[in-house]
């Protein structure tokens, strides 16, 4: 007789109730990834149009500015996977709910205040690092209007981990994309001096950003607040009552996660800072193929939220083969789709590059060829970046974060930047060494994440800690 007959359960039938599940939780992280993404995108094909230098001045900017943003950032998606843990022990749960969100909240104003301060002195601290001092110079005036952005989106990270975490992430996608609308206009208004208002440059960018990080956290803070679902909450009543014990919970879990980010996004901070050192045309090509591998890094990336809580929901409810089946969906697909954007790196570059500067200009040749060389280099370590983003996902929902921040200081420090270093100007490879150096670092991560995940599944360990 059939499963269907007998009442029973085909073997394939959780499998395919996780694929559903991953991907309706998914494809709405992925598209608000995307349109995240986009608002940078955007600055970037704009500068473009002011000329190289404000290009290259803008890469240099947008690095410094992202190195503590996203240890920042590691400090809010400890939120995420607290919420989903919670939600899987108890699936009504409100109070701790409320007390996470609120302690996130806090921490993101915490959090900015020292990165303010940094920002603030962008121009002196690349001056301080080498760059050239008129490059120095327009990305100091670019950061100072783009820091304000920090705390409005720290808000907006927070918020949306609570709804993703009850698995409607949609109202974030709805949110983001009206962001992205706002940012091309304001960046179209200010940067040259369209209807009415002054032409800032560089600088009009910076404060678009800003402009549309505000918007992005007032809309979702509208959502909890009038939306049912989200109302009964009570998120923002008395918000500044001290949670110590919630507060210092999430320090312990977002730490770890802050280094994993930092030492990921902070050695192509230093790329980029190297590019800065061997010339404009290699900085301005490098900032062109990044922007284009982190566009097709948001569908992993947005893996590794959905499946942070999918894990984390199998986690709390004490379920080791949910967490197994949820982990290995997400695994597959991310490196499936990499796979696929690796051949269109590796076929098709000069249509990618197209998006970002005058492919026909003659004066562009120099940018355009070493650039066309990055992609390539790009397009090799796609399928690890793709999987060493789940994994690194994967490892969050089970709240395992600090042995996956050693690995990731081993491969990107340790092995990234140093081979790239030195290849880049002892051997004489210049931008291609750096990125060389970059793929070798991926891949170490990636196959030392994946070890760790297979340990825990071979010991039967999805449902405790292990060392």
């Amino acid at each position: 007789m059939s499963a269907i007959a007998t009442g029973a359960q085909s073997p394939a039938t959780p499998w395919r109730h996780e694929i559903r599940a991953m991907l309706a939780l998914a494809w709405p992280m992925i598209l608000t990834n995307l349109g995240q993404t986009a608002m940078t995108a955007t600055d970037v094909m704009m500068m473009g149009r002011l000329g190289s230098n404000a290009l290259a001045a803008g890469a240099l900017g947008s690095n410094l500015y992202f190195a503590p943003l996203i240890f920042g950032l590691g400090l809010m998606l400890a939120t995420s996977p607290m919420i989903a843990t919670e939600l899987g022990r108890k699936r009504h749960s409100v109070r701790d709910l409320r007390r996470t969100v609120r302690q996130g909240l806090w921490l993101a104003i915490l959090v900015s205040i020292p990165i303010w301060i940094i920002l603030w002195n962008a121009e002196a601290i690349l001056k301080a690092m080498g760059q050239e001092p008129a490059l120095a110079e327009t990305a100091g005036v670019y950061v100072r209007w783009l820091q304000w952005a920090v705390l409005p989106f720290y808000g907006y990270i927070v918020l949306r981990s609570f709804i993703s975490a009850l698995e409607r992430p949609g109202w974030a996608l709805t949110i983001v994309f009206a962001a992205v609308a706002f940012n091309v206009l304001a960046n179209w208004c200010l940067m040259f001096g369209h209807l009415g208002f002054p032409a800032m440059g560089v600088a009009g960018s910076g404060l678009a950003t800003t402009l549309s990080s505000v918007l992005m956290f007032a809309g979702m803070a509208a959502v909890v607040t009038l939306e049912p679902k989200f109302r009964r909450y009570h998120l923002f009543g008395r918000f500044w009552r001290a949670d110590w014990p919630r507060f210092v919970g999430l320090l312990k879990l977002g730490l770890p996660i802050a280094g994993i980010l930092a030492f990921e996004v902070t050695i192509f901070n230093a790329a980029a800072l190297l590019m800065g050192l061997i010339d404009a045309p290699s900085l301005a090509a490098h900032a062109i193929a990044i922007q284009i591998a982190s566009i097709s890094f948001m569908v992993p990336l947005g893996l590794n939220q959905a499946v942070t809580v999918r894990v984390g929901l199998a986690y709390g409810a004490g379920n080791p083969e949910g967490v197994s089946r949820a982990g290995w969906t997400a695994y597959v697909m991310g490196v499936s789709f990499m796979t696929m954007t690796a051949l269109i790196m590796l076929f098709w570059p000069h249509l990618l590059i197209s998006a970002f500067i005058d492919v026909s200009d003659p004066a562009n040749a120099v940018v355009i060829g070493l650039a066309v060389s990055f992609l390539a280099l790009a397009a090799l370590f796609q399928i690890v970046d793709g999987a060493q983003a789940v994994a690194a996902g994967m490892l969050r929902g089970l709240h395992d974060t600090t042995v996956p921040m050693i690995y990731a200081g081993i491969g990107y420090w340790g092995v990234g930047l140093p081979l790239g270093a030195v290849l880049a100007f002892h051997f004489g490879f210049n931008g291609v060494g750096i990125w060389i150096g970059l793929s070798a670092g991926l891949a170490v991560v990636s196959v030392l994440l994946l070890w760790r995940w297979l340990r825990r599944d071979r010991l039967g360990l999805m449902h405790q800690p292990v060392i």
